[in-house]
């Protein structure tokens, strides 16, 4: 169920917030994440939360971005409404900011000064989507994604987490056969501030005869891939305790770096069962037989694509959250997992159900409001079992009524009214 699938991700973040303000394992027995918390959990979920205590009223800085992200952030923001409406002693001031292509257009920036203040000023911080065709010529300083690079760099959020499991509902909605999907339940806790894609030197260059050339630097501190690593590993403690680290350290040295670092805090590990896998068999290996997998740890541009294929084992991207963070006292961001499709911008077909989850995950991580994020996540499974579908994850001859982006969002805002009638 989504309610499993969070329970999980809760104790990713409980385990993120101590790794990140005491640098060491937090070893305690899952069964202590149930109905109660140890003083460490609750000492950990305070302290991961940007607010120690529920505020009356919440900052959110919305990201819409790009392509159908607008749409998107329209029904989350009336999900959300309707939740503060339906409980009383909760309310929002939203600010909305440009990133990406938007920012591009409007200030020649894809991600402004303006916005970085507004982020980090606020609670939390809820990112839809951004990129498409439009810039895809642009020179890479204004290019939507060197804006999400910055992003990510300026607010330090260095661990992007993102569950893939296979929800009842949904387990015949994979491309997948259902003997392959079902039962999959992976995380995949990818590093994001370091690799290639913030490297230097990088550039393009013009040889002497007139020849270009391009180069990005592939590289990791071991500090870098440290505390990404101890994460990674806790994690792992609080699932099946098997981690699978992505490398390719038969070709590159960056990779061996990763592969002996991985290995040697393992052994403060000792519960959790270390494997290491190429990252070419790995992409393999996820289509073939991906319930072997239980946590996998990656660089970043490892675990950029090995996370949307993971996502891709439930059915639509259209259902995954996801949540970055850095420091435990400053703002995470909460995004969809899927891209801005550009194809489909406008013509209200998305499927708003990941960004909707992801405000669920921002309310129970940024904002102190578990209570909330349970109502709007069993708002998202009761739609689900009434059988209305976006066009993504539809299935003709189920019985299953298709419907478009605001009216999956309207779909979500009765069934929170119906849980608390």
């Amino acid at each position: 169920s989504i309610q499993a699938m969070v329970t999980m991700v809760t104790t990713v973040l409980l385990v993120l917030a101590l790794a990140a303000t005491t640098g060491h394992g937090f070893h305690t027995p899952a069964s202590g994440l149930g109905g109660s918390f140890s003083h460490a959990a609750k000492r950990a979920l305070t302290t991961r939360a940007a607010l120690a205590s529920p505020k009356e009223v919440s900052k959110i800085t919305l990201l819409p971005g790009d392509g159908i992200g607008p749409e998107i952030t329209v029904a989350t923001v009336k999900v959300l409404e309707t939740l503060a409406e339906c409980k009383g002693d909760l309310s929002f001031d939203f600010n909305e900011a440009l990133i990406g292509g938007a920012a591009l257009d409007a200030v020649d920036d894809p991600f402004p000064e303006e916005t970085l203040n507004s982020c980090q000023s606020s609670d939390s911080v809820l990112l839809a989507c951004i990129g498409g065709p439009k810039w895809d010529g642009n020179p890479r300083d204004k290019r939507p994604e060197t804006g999400l690079l910055a992003m990510r760099k300026n607010m330090g959020l260095f661990a992007n987490l993102r569950p893939a499991k296979v929800l009842p509902q949904l387990v015949d909605a994979s491309t997948l056969k259902r003997e392959i999907v079902e039962g999959v339940d992976i995380m995949v806790v990818r590093e994001l501030t370091g690799d290639v894609y913030f490297g230097e030197p990088k550039g393009i260059d013009t040889l002497e005869d007139g020849e270009r050339v391009g180069y990005n630097n592939m590289i990791y501190k071991e500090s870098e891939i440290d505390r990404i690593a101890r994460v990674a590993y806790d994690v792992s403690l609080k699932r099946r305790k098997q981690l699978c680290s992505i490398d390719k350290a038969n070709v590159l040295d960056v990779s061996q770096l990763w592969r002996d670092k991985v290995t040697s805090i393992g052994a403060e590990f000792p519960d959790v069962e270390l494997s290491h896998m190429y990252v070419d068999n790995a992409a393999m290996q996820l289509i073939r037989w991906p319930k072997q997998f239980d946590t996998i740890v990656c660089g970043n541009i490892f675990g950029d694509i090995l996370s949307d294929e993971a996502s891709m084992l439930v059915g639509s991207l259209g259902m995954l959250p996801s949540a970055s963070l850095g420091e435990p006292s400053s703002p995470g961001v909460f995004e969809p997992c899927h891209g801005s499709a550009p194809d489909i911008a406008g013509e209200d077909k998305a499927n708003p159900l990941a960004m909707i989850l992801s405000a669920a995950m921002m309310l129970r991580y940024d904002l102190a409001r578990p209570d909330e994020a349970d109502i709007l996540e069993k708002a998202v499974e009761k739609v689900l079992d009434s059988d209305v579908r976006t066009a993504d994850i539809y299935q003709e001859g189920e019985g299953q009524t298709m419907v478009g982006c605001s009216a999956m969002g309207d779909a979500v805002c009765s069934a929170v009214k119906e849980l608390f009638a």
